[in-house]
C-alpha cells in the first residue's frame, strides 16, 4: 500500500509543448521528442526536473474510456515568462491541494493509477479536484527502467 503525502502546491509557471491524445492513442513519446530540443533554449529554468502534465475536462474521470481525449504537456518550470522560445507555450499551473505518490518502476506500468483511483481515493477523505494532474520526473527518473522514480501529483479536495 502506497501512502501519499498531502501537499499544498504554490502556483508555477511552466514552459512547454502540448498535444491532444488519448490513452489508446498515446503520443507522449512524440510530444517529448518535439519539446526535448527546445529545453536548452530556455534561459530562466528553475530546476532540472521535467514535468509531464495532463489537463482533463471535468467529465473525464466519470467513467473509464481509453478513447477519451485529453491535453498533455511536456514542460519545465521557469521563474517567469518574459523570454519564451519559438514554438514553446506558457502554462500557469494554479496551486492547490495534491496527493503526491512516490512511484518506483516502469512508467508503462499503469497499476499505480488503478490503485490511486480505485483504492486510495475512494477510501480517503478526499475527492478529485478539477485541476491538472502531473508527474515530476527528477534526477532518479529513467525512462522505461524498473528502478526509475517519479512523483505523481493528483489534485484533490476534501469530501
Amino acid at each position: 500500500m502506497i501512502v501519499p503525502k498531502i501537499k499544498v502546491l504554490k502556483d508555477k509557471i511552466l514552459l512547454g509543448r502540448r498535444m491532444k491524445m488519448s490513452l489508446s492513442n498515446n503520443r507522449t513519446v512524440e510530444l517529448w521528442a518535439s519539446f526535448g530540443p527546445k529545453i536548452k533554449e530556455v534561459k530562466n529554468r528553475l530546476t532540472s526536473e521535467l514535468i509531464s502534465l495532463q489537463v482533463y475536462d471535468s467529465s473525464y474521470h466519470s467513467s473509464f474510456d481509453p478513447d477519451k481525449v485529453f491535453e498533455k504537456w511536456a514542460a519545465i518550470e521557469v521563474s517567469d515568462c518574459k523570454t519564451v522560445p519559438k514554438d514553446v507555450e506558457v502554462f500557469t499551473l494554479n496551486g492547490g491541494l495534491y496527493a503526491v505518490f512516490c512511484y518506483k518502476g516502469l512508467s508503462t506500468d499503469t497499476s499505480i493509477y488503478h490503485y490511486i483511483y480505485s483504492t486510495w481515493l475512494p477510501n480517503s477523505e478526499y475527492v478529485l479536484d478539477d485541476r491538472p494532474h502531473f508527474e515530476v520526473l527528477g534526477e532518479k527518473y529513467k525512462n522505461n527502467d524498473p528502478n526509475s522514480e517519479e512523483e505523481i501529483w493528483i489534485p484533490i479536495r476534501e469530501k
